[in-house]
């Protein structure tokens, strides 16, 4: 399999290649195409890049200094999804640190180094204190709302689209019971509901209850799976303006990138 690889610099673009081929040395059997972009100092261009990228699928390692178009990079990489290396950054933030100074004519580049991590941080804090309904009277502060009946990998999907960024909040579908009514102010694009197979949920189930020594009651039957699930769709229907994601048999990654893909989507219209 072969992988494609962008290295954008605003200057030649020779150093950050050179450092990416001594990285490649202890993968002999990766199969590697590089797309160097050199000169890029412009949002503009930036963006073109990142355009350029998300089509090929390819990720981008990068040696951009300037505050202001590292931040391009950072938000047009997440809002495409693709993995981005910043090789200039954080090795001039920790010189930054020995020499108690900053590289000259360079403002602010540290302060965004240390903005990135922090929000990264809050990010993960607001999708731990948003888990599983948790404070609905925020969700309004969220970026993206999952929604879905229990064992549709909520959590573990609000903690992956957190790590890249994402504010994150979800509720859960139960029998019966209405959501919180802050979910339907929401504007739809924020929300996704994930769907299943009920033979496949009612087999994660009754492996819950296994570990669980069997205490689950009627969660992990296949009637109680299918009316939960008849129900959750019932209220997705209502709402066509909500997007529908399939996770049955899918692993995190791809079900994350298909909601970014609609997000991004969806911020463009």
């Amino acid at each position: 399999m072969r992988f494609n690889i962008f290295v954008v610099s605003d200057g030649t673009g020779r150093t950050a290649q050179q450092a990416v081929n001594a990285a490649l040395y202890q993968f002999p059997d990766v199969m590697i195409d590089f797309y160097r972009r050199p000169g890029i100092r412009s949002n503009i261009q930036v963006k073109a890049v990142v355009k350029e990228a998300a089509d090929m699928r390819a990720s981008i390692v990068h040696t951009l200094v300037q505050d202001e178009i590292r931040h391009t990079m950072i938000r047009e990489c997440r809002k495409h999804n693709i993995e981005t290396i910043d090789l200039m950054g954080p090795l001039l933030s920790r010189l930054s640190n020995q020499f108690t100074n900053v590289p000259s004519g360079k403002p602010g580049l540290f302060h965004h180094i240390d903005k990135e991590y922090f929000e990264r941080i809050d990010a993960m804090q607001f999708a731990f204190h948003h888990d599983d309904g948790l404070r609905e009277h925020e969700l309004y502060k969220a970026e993206i709302i999952l929604i879905g009946v229990s064992r549709t990998f909520k959590t573990p999907l609000s903690i992956y689209l957190a790590f890249k960024g994402w504010y994150v909040a979800n509720v859960p579908i139960v029998l019966d019971m209405q959501p919180p009514r802050e979910l339907f102010d929401i504007a739809s694009e924020k929300v996704f509901c994930l769907t299943t197979n009920p033979h496949h949920l009612s087999t994660l189930r009754r492996y819950r209850e296994e570990v669980l020594s069997g205490t689950t009651g009627h969660y992990a039957s296949f009637e109680y799976v299918r009316k939960e699930i008849m129900y959750a769709n019932s209220i997705y229907n209502s709402h066509p303006g909500w997007a529908k994601i399939k996770v049955t048999s899918k692993p995190i990654e791809e079900i994350a990138s298909e909601i970014i893909a609609i997000r991004g989507r969806n911020d463009k219209k």
